[in-house]
């Protein structure tokens, strides 16, 4: 009989209470914290590394072999480049997408005094009443700027407001779960795999399930730029498995209803072992998958393997509709994405 799934609607609800917390890279301590206080919750032995990731871990009966799993807790976003004359602000952007992605986008600015304005992101030339090329304009850092929402027509207004430069800027998810088992958000890459893997780590303590292999979970911070998970590897490990973003498309077999197994990205195939081990769990287990390439895309797992690290790398993940803009899912994706997850943390290790 196949294990039920816990409560999917408890997973849609944790991520949006993940998505809701602004957390640009460079900018994560507050949703670090938050992932921090539920595994403690759960009596979780965690640790920080460094460069402010997370690290969880679950002893399992063997302790000579490990296993990795990750999930990045940062997201895209922007810094306050320049200060204009006209009150407003020029952006440099945090992570791979483009501007046209986030015109019109309501967004924070957090200040390094600890104060957050809200704003939001428009053309300069965005009004038809004055600019006759407001629909030509190229979408680019040179012609989009934020509009302050405060009294501030002047770079001294800014500044006044304790805004600067380096400043980090976090845009609105506008986060929103249909009646029809939808959730479409900003930022489910990759914070709808962070609350798996949190709604998976809850599960085996409630079930006391002893895992045949001591199995960490990394909650890194610094993927969209992209070297959140090539560190704090134990020597030990032996396999090290990405859970991120499904990328739909032409040409792509992901979809919204099934886990995503990615065999091959812009870093090269993933373990030929571990995907078939993956492939094998799924069919076993009735779990919906699709095997799929993701041409212009790299991983936790893959920046581990480019630092070097002696391991079996994998990447699955829940498949995420229109990446790096208004994304969405299905929570039948996220219920075969943890099916299997679980599965796997449970199962023998790829032979070598």
């Amino acid at each position: 009989m196949m294990n039920t799934y816990p409560n999917v609607t408890e997973t849609k609800e944790l991520i949006k209470d993940i998505v809701s917390i602004p957390s640009p890279s460079g900018y994560t301590e507050k949703v670090i914290q938050f992932v921090e206080q539920k595994l403690n919750q759960w009596q979780v032995e965690t640790k920080r590394n460094n460069k402010g990731g997370l690290i969880a871990t679950i002893p399992g009966e063997h302790d000579t072999e490990h296993r990795m799993l990750t999930a990045h807790v940062d997201t895209l976003g922007a810094m306050v480049k320049e200060i204009k004359s006209n009150g407003r602000l020029r952006l440099d952007l945090i992570g791979g997408f483009k501007y046209n992605a986030i015109e019109g986008e309501y967004c924070e600015v957090h200040t390094s005094d600890g104060q957050t304005y809200t704003g939001t992101i428009l053309m300069h030339q965005t009004s038809v009443h004055v600019y006759k090329n407001a629909g030509d304009a190229k979408r680019n850092q040179e012609n989009m700027e934020v509009r302050i929402d405060a009294q501030a027509e002047t770079a001294e207004d800014i500044r006044e407001l304790g805004i600067e430069v380096g400043d980090f800027v976090s845009f609105d998810p506008r986060v929103q779960l249909t009646g029809n088992g939808f959730i479409k958000s900003r930022h489910l890459d990759d914070k709808a795999s962070v609350a798996i893997l949190l709604q998976l780590i809850k599960r085996l303590k409630e079930e006391n399930k002893h895992l045949p292999y001591t199995t960490h979970f990394l909650i890194s911070n610094n993927e969209e730029i992209g070297y959140g998970g090539n560190s704090n590897i134990t020597s030990e490990t032996v396999e090290y498995l990405a859970v991120d973003m499904g990328a739909m498309g032409d040409g792509q077999s992901t979809d919204e209803y099934t886990v995503s197994i990615c065999v091959k990205d812009a870093s090269g195939p993933y373990h030929y072992g571990l995907r078939q081990n993956l492939t094998e769990l799924a069919k076993t287990n009735e779990i919906g998958y699709q095997l799929d390439i993701y041409p212009y895309y790299g991983s936790d797992a893959s920046a581990a393997i480019r630092a070097g690290n002696d391991i079996v790398h994998g990447l699955i993940g829940p498949g995420i509709d229109s990446s790096h803009a208004y994304e969405r899912t299905h929570e039948t994706s996220l219920e075969n994405t943890e099916k299997l997850l679980y599965y796997y943390v449970l199962s023998e290790m790829v032979s070598k």
